[in-house]
């Protein structure tokens, strides 16, 4: 029954894409001193969140599992890579620090927002 509430589920959405931004984030990270490797991003939550909610898989016979319970996206290549070393590496370590705070940033916010969603459940069923 809970599952179905959509609040829950972009709390859930938003704490796996930051777990996916962190994945990159960290990638990125350990790659810095690698020749020739471009700084990969993924696109912002709310991007993904929209375009995923806008169309939403539909099943079609009984066979089908049902879409839209994840967001899924994949790494690109950072669109502006700004300056690159010598050896043609694209990541600055800057950059992906400041990256990590604001995935750290988001993470905790689903968190708080999952945190008050159950606080708000709680006291509708009289045990908050």
């Amino acid at each position: 029954m809970f599952e179905k509430l959509e609040i829950l589920q972009m709390a859930s959405a938003m704490a796996s894409h930051a777990a996916a931004r962190q994945a990159v984030v960290s990638q990125n990270i350990a790659n810095a001193d690698t020749p020739g490797y471009a700084a990969r991003e993924l696109p912002k939550f709310s991007e993904l969140y929209r375009s995923e909610a806008a169309a939403p898989l539909r099943a079609t016979r009984a066979g089908h599992v049902g879409g839209g319970e994840t967001i899924r996206a994949t790494a690109s290549p950072r669109t502006d890579p700004g300056a690159t070393s010598p050896d043609g590496n694209a990541v600055s370590l800057e950059e992906e620090m400041v990256k990590a705070v604001e995935v750290r940033r988001q993470h905790d916010l689903a968190l708080a927002i999952y945190r008050s969603s159950l606080t708000v459940l709680r006291s509708a069923i009289g045990r908050g």
